[in-house]
């Protein structure tokens, strides 16, 4: 028996919708303000230089040979695209509710608008190792491949931040827009590794996900808690004052993420289970523009 989609019919019509929102808030997507010079198609004409031999002949200006019996190219000002890659937390604390069913709904979504903009983004799961990426471009119809591979990720494993991020940079050495879909929860820090990427002018659209109940527990009296990955247990006698610190200790670590992706020039999202999924892609799409729109003015 196949599983179900894990995109809807109805929510990919809805996506196709949004490309000319995504197309208005990426600006950056598309190089933002840094321009640069070739020879060949382009967006806005800029000169002529004289042919050389290896020179596209596309790009020839063929009417001024005839009058000037000389071989010239036109030079055309173009914005180039910036690389997008999704980091995708595959370890076991993502299997705790709908999480990971969220998350990889979320990176689905994505990359389909990416899709039919003609973008190519690239999807790099990790734990505590990368593991292998898939890279999505083509079009629209080149989406079905990306969902098989989502749909077929396992959660497993452990996190371990600073050894994924420092692979990450040495397999990724350009930098580009990092959107890291991820509860950022790890027994180490999560805050000098993604600092890393933030000083090798990797652009950071941070979202976190998460279950309400791992922010609010409602939970009362003697309880038995067990960690998703490492399977250490806990036993808490949980009142109200309790609870209460652990929401503020829970809200502490996203104010820090937060704090750490706008000190980056970056982005931060916390994003509820519960949020609509078209919700979460219209506001990641909001905060990722925002990201490299800052980035292009520098700062």
């Amino acid at each position: 028996m196949s599983s179900p989609p894990l995109i809807e019919r109805e929510l990919l019509e809805k996506l196709e919708r949004l490309t000319i929102h995504w197309h208005k808030s990426f600006h950056g997507l598309v190089g933002g303000h840094n321009r640069s010079r070739f020879a060949g198609p382009g967006q806005e004409f800029l000169d002529h230089r004289h042919f050389h031999q290896g020179d596209d002949l596309r790009a020839v200006n063929w009417r001024a040979y005839l009058r000037l019996e000389k071989l010239f190219l036109k030079m055309f000002q173009v914005e180039p695209r910036t690389p997008i890659r999704i980091l995708l937390d595959c370890s076991r604390s993502m299997s705790v509710g709908t999480k990971f069913l969220y998350a990889r709904r979320l990176a689905a979504a994505l990359v389909y608008v990416g899709l039919v903009r003609h973008d190519t983004l690239v999807i790099q799961p990790f734990r505590d190792l990368l593991g292998d990426p898939i890279t999505a471009g083509g079009g629209r119809h080149r989406f079905g491949p990306v969902s098989d591979f989502l749909t077929a990720l396992p959660c497993e494993g452990r996190t371990d931040a600073l050894q994924v991020l420092r692979r990450f940079l040495s397999e990724y050495r350009q930098p580009g827009l990092a959107i890291i879909l991820s509860d950022f929860l790890d027994d180490a820090d999560w805050l000098r590794p993604l600092q890393y990427l933030g000083d090798f002018h990797h652009e950071l659209l941070l979202i976190q996900i998460y279950e309400q109940e791992e922010r609010a527990p409602d939970w009362q009296g003697e309880v038995e808690l067990e960690d998703a990955e490492t399977g250490t247990r806990l036993n808490l006698s949980l009142v109200a004052d309790a609870r209460r610190s652990y929401t503020e200790a829970f809200d502490r670590h996203s104010d820090n993420l937060e704090a750490l992706a706008m000190r980056t020039g970056g982005r931060f999202a916390a994003l509820p289970t519960a949020a609509p999924l078209e919700e979460a892609v219209f506001f990641a799409i909001d905060q990722a523009g925002a990201s490299m729109e800052r980035a292009a003015r520098g700062g």
